[in-house]
């Protein structure tokens, strides 16, 4: 199937079976660290003292990763589903990235540079905020003396999304018809009103898809000069 026909990335069936991995994976992540930690708790009750503190690191770790599965992996997961829902993918060749600071970005971290569907020529940088299952990606977006190898593997990049608010990128799989390493991508406003708008103009036909995507995004003021506004009643009066 070509990427150009689905309407969005969810009625292609590759990435929804892409995303059912991801979602099981995160699964049986969350069941294995809950089991590893009863099944060790359960061994060090018919053990000597000494093997307690062998299991202690892992007694600690344990709960901070179910943490992690249940406060951030699921619900990234849940977010992409939600963009991937909306958006259809992109196959992109040469994206600008890089591990530093972009300069125009305002937090650090390694970024994607795209660009702006609604102003040609305007890039925008996505950083990757969320910090869970970022080792893959830095290994391959790396620097001047990563491995060519390691950098073929995300190229190119599949994105679904709108860089002004947020995104999925995702890396080809077996022989580029299918996503895999499906990653969540955004803009700090896209879900923190309190970070403030940025500063790239969208429609409201691009405001209103990112909010069915997911994005928290302000609704609009009605102006001081919209009729309806200063006559509600008049407004009523319409309708009927």
């Amino acid at each position: 199937m070509n990427l150009t026909d689905p309407p969005t990335a969810w009625d292609h069936p590759p990435t929804r079976r892409a995303w059912l991995q991801h979602m099981a994976m995160n699964f049986v992540g969350l069941v294995g660290w809950i089991g590893g930690w009863i099944a060790l708790l359960g061994i060090s009750t018919y053990t000597p003292n000494w093997v307690v503190w062998v299991f202690m690191p892992y007694f600690l770790y344990a709960p901070h990763r179910v943490y992690l599965q249940l406060k951030g992996y699921f619900p990234a997961a849940v977010r992409m589903q939600r963009i991937l829902w909306q958006y259809p993918w992109q196959v992109l060749a040469d994206v600008p990235r890089g591990l530093g600071k972009h300069p125009e970005a305002r937090d650090d971290g390694m970024w994607f540079e795209l660009l702006n569907p609604e102003t040609p020529g305007e890039k925008i940088p996505l950083v990757f905020l969320a910090h869970g299952r970022q080792h893959w990606w830095i290994r391959r977006i790396g620097g001047p003396r990563t491995d060519p190898r390691l950098k073929a593997e995300i190229e190119p990049l599949w994105f679904a999304g709108d860089p002004r608010f947020l995104a999925v990128v995702a890396a080809p799989g077996r022989r580029g018809e299918s996503p895999k390493r499906m990653h969540l991508l955004y803009q700090r406003s896209a879900f923190n009103r309190r970070a403030g708008n940025a500063a790239w103009d969208a429609s409201p036909a691009a405001l209103a898809r990112a909010r069915r995507a997911g994005a928290r995004l302000p609704e609009p003021v009605p102006h001081p000069r919209d009729p309806l506004h200063h006559h509600p009643e008049q407004a009523d009066e319409n309708k009927s």
